[in-house]
């Protein structure tokens, strides 16, 4: 990256995915043609367990809000990212910026929490079948899930904290297609070790903890359903490994980013889309696929729409 010596900091510049006019138009054709089949699925998932009222567990609320979350958290970067396709001068604004790096680190670590109380929903599940409707009801979810959104805030909180703080007064290329803690602190016209320390702690070990805790979790789960004699053992097998699947995909990406030294490496653009556009939608899908009562109510569901357009023409 070329560093030079004029005043900015009012806006950045995005050097993208691609500087090749071929294969920019090639990205912006994949991934147009990934939210058209990918995203209106996440939104069938949300309005068939809402209007379902066989699918009013607690068990099926969850994954809706994990579907609504990966649905906003895919609105954040993609769409300035497609619209720049276009654009031979890609640049962000410092706002812009800032709002950018809220909203993802403020989805993205509600998604984390999210994805705790889904363990304890399986663990209430299998471990304590009897209490679970005591113990897992809607009111309870309810609650966590205002725990999850208010952890993700305050964390979210603290990272914009530490970096409105620096000053930014020299080079102003962020070498990704989108504001993100890593890049933008090595732009900092100031030493930011202890600022990397601070985000290290904050983002990479909470991750990387949370990962191994439910790694722990569901392995442990795994065992429990494998030595009992649960007449629906398949299922909850099946759910678990759902859930560690959905785990992976989502924990991975983030460790590589966050959990480590913030320096460049060749793979971080790569590891960046998954995080931020293919691996947060589908989540929601891989969780639908895995369960047969919601793919059976989203069939009904369409069934109902399908006759219901008929009957109108």
């Amino acid at each position: 990256m070329e560093r030079t010596n004029h005043t900015t900091g009012t806006e950045f510049v995005l050097l993208g995915l691609s500087q090749v006019r071929d294969v920019q138009l090639f990205l912006f054709t994949i991934f147009l043609l990934f939210y058209v089949f990918i995203l209106p699925g996440n939104i069938l998932i949300i309005f068939t367990v809402r209007n379902d009222p066989r699918l009013g567990s607690p068990m099926y609320l969850l994954p809706t809000n994990l579907a609504f979350m990966d649905i906003c958290y895919c609105s954040v970067t993609p769409p300035k990212m497609l619209a720049d396709f276009f654009s031979r001068h890609k640049v962000i604004s410092y706002g812009g910026c800032i709002a950018q790096i809220f909203f993802l680190h403020f989805l993205g670590a509600a998604e984390i929490f999210l994805l705790m109380i889904m363990a304890y929903d399986r663990y209430v599940a299998i471990c304590q079948p009897l209490r679970y409707t005591t113990l897992v009801n809607r009111r309870i979810c309810w609650t966590l899930l205002g725990a999850a959104y208010a952890g993700g805030f305050t964390h979210s909180i603290v990272q914009i904290a530490i970096i409105i703080r620096l000053p930014f007064c020299g080079p102003n290329e962020l070498d990704n297609f989108f504001c993100d803690v890593p890049q933008l602190i090595k732009l900092a016209c100031t030493d930011t070790y202890l600022v990397e320390l601070l985000m290290l702690s904050n983002s990479g070990m909470v991750t990387l903890m949370c990962f191994i805790f439910l790694l722990i979790s569901y392995a442990i789960l795994l065992v429990k359903v494998k030595t009992g004699s649960n007449p629906g053992k398949s299922k909850a097998v099946s759910t678990c490994i759902t859930h560690i699947i959905i785990v992976f995909i989502m924990f991975t990406p983030a460790i590589y980013i966050y959990a480590r030294p913030f320096r460049p490496f060749p793979l971080d653009k790569v590891v960046s889309v998954f995080l931020t556009v293919v691996f947060p939608l589908m989540n929601p899908m891989i969780y639908t696929l895995r369960n047969k009562e919601i793919k059976q109510a989203m069939w009904r569901w369409l069934k109902h729409l399908l006759l219901s357009f008929q009957a109108y023409l």
